[in-house]
Parts: C-alpha cells; structure tokens; sequence
C-alpha cells in the first residue's frame, strides 16, 4: 500500500469517528446505554458473535486481509477486534451505536457523506442486551491493558455526552 492510499485511508477513518462521536452527543436515546452495562455476559456474546459477525470480522477476531485498504466498492473490510485491531481505542457508546444503528446510518446522520460504510445495522436482529454481549465477549479477548484503555476512553465519552 502506498504512502498516500495509507493516509487516505486514516483520514477516511478519522471522519468516520468524528461524524460518530457527534452523532452519539445528537442521538443518544436512540442509539441505546452509553456504557457497558453490570451483568453483560461474554459466554452469551460468543455465541452470538459466531452467529452474526464471524463472517465478516473472523471466527478470531482477526477481521478480513487488509483491512486499512479500501475495496472496490469504496467500503473498507471488516477490521479484527483482536488486539491487532483499533476496537479497543473505541469507547463503549461508539462501539455500541455502530454495532445497533450501522455504519451508514451512523454517519448519515451524523453528517458525514462520501464515505461508505459496509457495516451493516443490527438493530433489527439483535437487542441491545445482546449487542453489549457480544462486545463483552470481545473486550474478554484483550490484554488487560488494552481494557483498561478502552475503559478510559469509555469515561472520556461519558464526561463529553454529559452521562
């Protein structure tokens, strides 16, 4: 990958978290808990990853091959949400909104355009109890540092959204 598809492609993905975390301080109540809730359990969400996203993102986690270059269509593959990936640089209200509401929709109506989102939403097949399973299932797979710091960015988003 050249020097100029490698920044055009972090510069992609910097939009696409910027127009998420402003639409999670627009539409919090739609989007769900902003915060991991107690008693979220990850044997349930390794079952329900295997179901609904280990066909993109791997049955380890490890995301689709080249994940930071961008397909044909425009959409970025499925990034791991092992430690090799950036998951855990997310805190758990964009995690959450992304995973419910889809990338698209996310970034629609958030204001970002020319950028496709292949994510799709689940807001149609999983609840949101479901949804905060699957992520505890895949925070269970990283080092406690990496916890540790998705929890901090987790606190970070709660003092910006006022929750």
């Amino acid at each position: 990958m050249s020097r100029i598809q490698t920044l055009t492609a972090l510069g992609a993905f910097a939009l696409i978290v910027a127009g998420v975390m402003l639409f999670l301080n627009l539409n919090e109540a739609q989007a769900g808990p902003q915060k991991q809730p107690e008693g979220s359990d990850p044997a349930s969400g390794a079952v329900l990853y295997a179901e609904n996203c280990a066909s993109c993102h791997g049955d380890n986690l490890q995301g689709e091959p080249n994940w930071r270059s961008q397909k044909e269509d425009g959409t970025l593959p499925a990034p791991p949400h092992d430690k090799t990936g950036h998951t855990w640089h997310h805190g758990d209200a964009l995690l959450f909104s992304y995973t419910k509401l889809g990338g698209q929709a996310a970034l629609e109506a958030s204001g970002v355009s020319g950028f496709n989102s292949g994510m799709p939403g689940f807001a149609e097949v999983l609840n949101d109890q479901e949804i905060w399973d699957i992520l505890a299932y895949i925070k269970s797979t990283w080092p406690d540092r990496m916890r540790e710091t998705q929890q901090v960015r987790t606190q970070g988003e709660q003092m910006k959204g006022g929750s």
